[in-house]
């Protein structure tokens, strides 16, 4: 029987390096992500683990190396191509969900549909069906202060899905939860990856959501571990 292709990585990271000053924090760093993984990144505060995942998501840039999206050379874009292919293909949820305090969940939710001048109504809906999916859709109407902190970060999710993204980063997205909201996150990850062929590449001190994760990733002294 002939040979099947290899599939071409969704997101491909090769020979990245990053120092800050005196500090090298990433030292030649290569890794893939496959379209509907869920992959962990770990390693000890200070191993480069956000530094990785900023640069993957364009939020940074390498010194030297280059990263890849979908064919796509990222880190040679200006500065406006890049937010445009960041807003359309990218997901962000960080520790501090960062909602904006003025807007409610539902307006929050919108905001990435909004900048990238997808069609009001289209927008909006996908954000109901994600905030209902997400189990807070009785909450839209509230604003951050009122929600719960597990119902704060699932409002952030669902801002991370609304222009249905290629791939998700998350940086330490339950570190500011407690156990069970935690617990909840997590199984919510891989729900979403069932349900909505989702990727994710998750950074965590958590060693129960690193080892639930179909690859578990280690940075040590800025160098990927075998």
């Amino acid at each position: 029987m002939p040979m099947m292709p290899a599939m071409t990585p969704l997101l491909e990271a090769r020979d990245v390096y990053k120092s800050y000053g005196e500090l090298d924090v990433l030292k030649g760093i290569d890794l893939s992500i496959k379209s509907g993984e869920v992959v962990s990144i770990v390693g000890a505060s200070g191993a480069g683990k956000s530094t990785l995942l900023h640069i993957m998501g364009s939020l940074d840039t390498p010194d030297q190396g280059s990263l890849w999206l979908k064919g796509n050379q990222i880190n040679q874009q200006s500065k406006a191509e890049l937010a445009r292919f960041r807003n359309q293909h990218m997901g962000f949820v960080f520790q501090f969900h960062n909602l904006l305090p003025e807007f409610t969940a539902f307006e929050n939710v919108c905001i990435p549909g909004y900048i990238g001048k997808r069609p009001v109504e289209e927008v909006e809906e996908r954000a109901k069906q994600l905030l209902n999916l997400l189990g807070i859709g009785h909450r839209l109407g509230h604003k951050p202060h009122q929600l719960s902190g597990g119902e704060q970060q699932r409002a952030a999710v669902a801002r991370a899905l609304v222009n249905e993204p290629d791939l998700v980063f998350a940086d330490e997205p339950s570190g500011n939860l407690d156990s069970k909201n935690a617990e909840d996150l997590h199984s919510l990850f891989f729900r979403l990856r069932e349900e909505l062929g989702q990727t994710f590449v998750i950074v965590t001190h958590n060693p129960s959501l690193a080892d639930m994760a179909d690859r578990k990733l280690e940075i040590v002294d800025g160098k990927m571990m075998a």
